[in-house]
């Protein structure tokens, strides 16, 4: 049994004073081993562990059925685009307003502050808590910055992105939580309305620099931005558990989760030379059929595999790890991750598809033509005349559902930070333990 403690960088500095205590520094002159020794700091003083169902995946809330172009009626069993996110059930959103200023997720136990307040940088809010303590929301005086993986929690894909705030829809409940998109801020664009955590990325990105991992309610994506970029913060509070895995390998090629209740694949497609190519790369529909054939198999003695949802596969991302850090794809040691070569000539890892449909205009030719994906390699792009890890590794990010291999992978010319589209994916299923 492997404690998989996910969510936490360790201080490279020994002995050296608190950072968070040194109001001499500032986010953009922050290095990446001070980002990631103030990180550890904050990660100390909360105490995350394991426990067994301790993290309980919150459902996407997707609920309508999507081809690869179309909003289609619910397929049956063995029909075309089956086992998408909206054939299954899991833990469906449900929040308490506490009326005090807080919300309650009755789902993972974690509350959290409702209106986020003013834009900070990283390191504001870093060596703000304390401050922000002080004030008590709710009465309470233990609220902390949110690792990635606690706000995934509240992200639904129910949302959508237009080309507008106003032909568009944000991935977070707005009748609990308060939410401003950038235009309503006087920002240049209207998806900019990013969402900070705590999590740095353990590695640099753009001009190699600090980096951390935020969510953007406007776009539904994880990216790595600069810390001096300014966010949103929902402070949280509660439950220490959440973000926290537990492995077991079951000697069968599966690995059981208890901490959410999750049987995964210990190896990826391209382990069982999946696909047309036979080397792991599929298509969203092709990803789709593919569970339906390992459960014709009854692969490890099971038949209800499934491709997973976005926020499920999200749950195995182990963010100290990466192929910049560890020389590894950034999930747990106990699974194979099939090593690739990405469309700039970089040693690297797989994206890998989830079944959750993407609605963002931005994200292909056509309506519903994309699909969520999370990157277990570098988050590659084409910045500035630079191919880049523009991302890092565990940024979720989507696809065109389907394509011409002849013309992929690429990169985006259309986004600022030229994102890599491969379309031809890997995939890992995943089944509810027993």
């Amino acid at each position: 049994m492997v404690l998989g403690i996910t969510s936490c960088s360790t201080s490279t500095s020994g002995d050296s004073e608190n950072l968070l205590d040194d109001d001499s520094l500032s986010a953009s002159a922050l290095t990446i081993a001070q980002a990631n020794e103030m990180e550890a700091e904050l990660l100390a003083d909360v105490g995350y562990a394991s426990e067994e169902d301790g993290y309980p995946i919150v459902d996407t809330n997707e609920t309508i059925f999507y081809s690869n172009d179309a909003i289609i009626d619910e397929p049956a069993v063995g029909e075309d685009f089956y086992g998408q996110d909206a054939s299954f059930e899991g833990n469906q959103p449900n929040y308490t307003d506490n009326q005090d200023g807080t919300v309650t997720d009755n789902v993972t136990n974690l509350m959290w502050q409702q209106d986020p307040g003013d834009k900070l940088d990283w390191y504001e809010a870093a060596t703000g808590l304390d401050e922000f303590n002080q004030e008590e929301l709710g009465g309470y005086s233990d609220w902390r910055i949110p690792t990635i993986k606690e706000l995934y929690s509240l992200v639904e894909y129910s949302g959508w992105t237009g080309t507008s705030s106003a032909s568009s829809n944000p991935y977070v409940d707005t009748d609990y939580f308060d939410f401003t998109y950038g235009d309503a801020a006087g920002e240049p664009r209207f998806i900019d309305s990013q969402i900070l955590s705590s999590t740095i990325y353990d590695s640099g990105t753009i001009a190699n620099g600090a980096t951390t991992f935020g969510y953007n309610f406007a776009d539904g994506r994880i990216k790595g931005y600069e810390l001096s970029k300014d966010f949103y913060c929902y402070h949280v509070r509660g439950t220490t558990t959440y973000g926290q895995n537990i492995y077991t390998d079951n000697g069968d090629e599966t690995i059981t989760d208890s901490a959410t209740n999750l049987m995964w694949q210990q190896n990826d497609s391209g382990y069982y030379q999946a696909g047309p190519e036979n080397d792991g790369t599929l298509d969203w529909q092709e990803a789709l059929d593919w569970a339906d054939e390992m459960n014709e198999e009854e692969f490890g003695g099971y038949s209800d595999w499934r491709l997973p949802n976005v926020k499920e596969l999200q749950s195995i991302v182990d963010y100290t790890r990466g192929p910049a850090t560890t020389d590894s794809a950034a999930i747990d040691e106990l699974f194979y991750s099939t090593p690739i070569v990405n469309y700039f000539g970089w040693d690297d890892y797989g994206f890998y598809w989830s079944s959750t449909t993407h609605d963002d205009g931005s994200a292909s030719e056509t309506e519903y033509g994309a699909a969520a994906y999370v990157v277990f390699g570098y988050g590659m792009g084409y910045m500035d005349g630079e191919e880049l890890d523009v991302h890092g590794a565990g940024c979720q990010r989507s696809d065109p559902k389907e394509g011409n291999r002849d013309d992929y992978p690429t990169c985006d010319t259309n986004a600022p930070q030229g994102d890599e589209q491969r379309v031809f994916n890997m995939v890992r299923l995943v089944r509810d333990a027993d």
